[in-house]
Formats: structure tokens, C-alpha cells, sequence
């Protein structure tokens, strides 16, 4: 679609492109919660070039999805969210080589930390690839972490949790007790590792930028709805 509007601007939180409303696909208001969304979103209209790259437009994307798509019903998103905390990528460790084992233990033991002294809850880890399960009390207090969440923080969280593998590293960030590349790294210890090793490999490495994108433009998300 061609850029078809002059002026963007920001009217009791919905964002109007000459002066009209903005839309969802699905025709509803794009109203943002907070001023400072609002004005994010606003730039990325702002921003457009001759055509629509819908692709460039990430908070748009993540506010279209928290209106129509999670708004109407919360719960199936969140319970799609909350089911990481039965395998997060934390509690499944190397075996081996010991340098490999030190540093996800420096980078996942410290979030496994605060998850249990924020959630009074206990963790099972294990080495290899084999499912352990964690204790029901533990699925059940997760869980209703993400449950209790708005529509624009299931939407936000999202990006965060399927990309990096771990509900307890995103509710950790989400909640101010880690910075945004702290979990970065250590969603990627392990590929990171690997690339030490042999050798960064191109096609990975793109697809590893592409990811950190969308990581982002989920932390940023959730940054502007506070």
C-alpha cells in the first residue's frame, strides 16, 4: 500500500494520520494505553517511506495483536506463554565440556534465583534434552503470573518469551530485575558457545539479528507501557 497521508499525530491515545483515526486490521481503534506508546507507534507512521512495510512496523504489530487478536480473550495466549515454564531453557544443562557448563550456570542459575525468592517456588534442572518435570506448584505460580497480565503485556512478553526460550528470564526483565542483553545472552549462551568454537556462521548469524529485532522491539513494547 502507498503512502497515502501527510501528517501523523497523537489524540487522546489513538494515533490519526491527517487528522483521522488509525485502524486495526480488524477496524478497530489502534489506541494505545499509555502516552508514551502512543507517540512510538505515531513515529512508526511517521517513518514510512513511499509504501507500507507493515514488516518495519513492530510496535504497530504488537499493539494490532494486543487489540484484536488478545484483548477478546486473554487466557489462551497467556496459558500459550505460561506453558514455557514447564521446559524453560533454564533448567536443562550441558553435561559437558566443563566451560560450556560453567557459563550456563553463571547465566541461567542467578534468574533461577529470583524466580524462586519472587515466586516462592522450586526448580527441577537436569542435564541432556530429556523432559523434567517441575513441580505443579511451580506450573501453577508462573502461570498465574502471565494470567495477570494485560492484553499489551501478554503481546509485548511474547516476542520475549518464544524467542529467548524462557518464561522466567522474560517475567525477570519484565519485571525491572534484569536489563534486556542480560537475557539476550543468555538465551544464546549455548549458540554463542558453538560460534566460539567453530566459527560464526553466516546464514545463523542473520538469523540471529533478525530474532534480536523482534526481541527488542518486544522489550521496548513493554518499556513504553510503563
Amino acid at each position: 500500500m502507498k503512502r497515502f497521508w501527510k501528517e501523523v499525530s497523537v489524540e487522546n491515545g489513538q494515533v490519526a494520520l491527517d487528522g483521522k483515526p488509525v485502524r486495526t486490521p480488524d477496524r478497530a481503534p489502534l489506541a494505545l494505553p499509555t502516552p508514551a506508546l502512543a507517540e512510538a507507534v505515531a513515529e512508526e507512521w511517521r517513518a514510512v517511506g513511499d509504501t507500507i512495510d507493515p514488516r518495519a512496523m513492530k510496535l504497530t504489530g504488537l499493539a494490532n495483536a494486543a487489540i484484536d487478536k488478545i484483548s477478546a480473550d486473554p487466557a489462551p495466549f497467556a496459558q500459550g506463554l505460561a506453558a514455557y515454564g514447564e521446559s524453560d531453557l533454564l533448567y536443562y544443562r550441558a553435561e559437558d565440556p566443563e566451560p560450556l557448563v560453567l557459563r550456563q550456570a553463571e547465566a541461567w542459575d542467578p534468574l533461577l534465583d529470583w524466580a524462586r525468592s519472587r515466586y516462592d517456588v522450586h526448580f527441577e534442572t537436569a542435564t541432556g534434552v530429556i523432559h523434567k518435570a517441575q513441580p505443579e506448584a511451580t506450573i501453577s505460580r508462573l502461570a498465574e503470573a502471565v494470567h495477570a497480565l494485560d492484553p499489551f503485556r501478554i503481546a509485548g512478553l511474547s516476542p520475549v518469551v518464544t524467542i529467548s526460550g524462557s518464561l522466567v528470564g522474560a517475567l525477570a526483565l519484565l519485571e525491572g530485575a534484569i536489563p534486556a542483553e542480560t537475557l539476550w545472552q543468555a538465551a544464546h549462551v549455548d549458540e554463542l558457545w558453538q560460534a566460539e568454537q567453530w566459527g560464526e556462521d553466516e546464514l545463523a548469524l542473520a538469523a540471529r539479528e533478525n530474532r534480536r529485532t523482534d526481541f527488542l522491539a518486544g522489550v521496548r513494547f513493554l518499556g513504553l507501557l510503563n
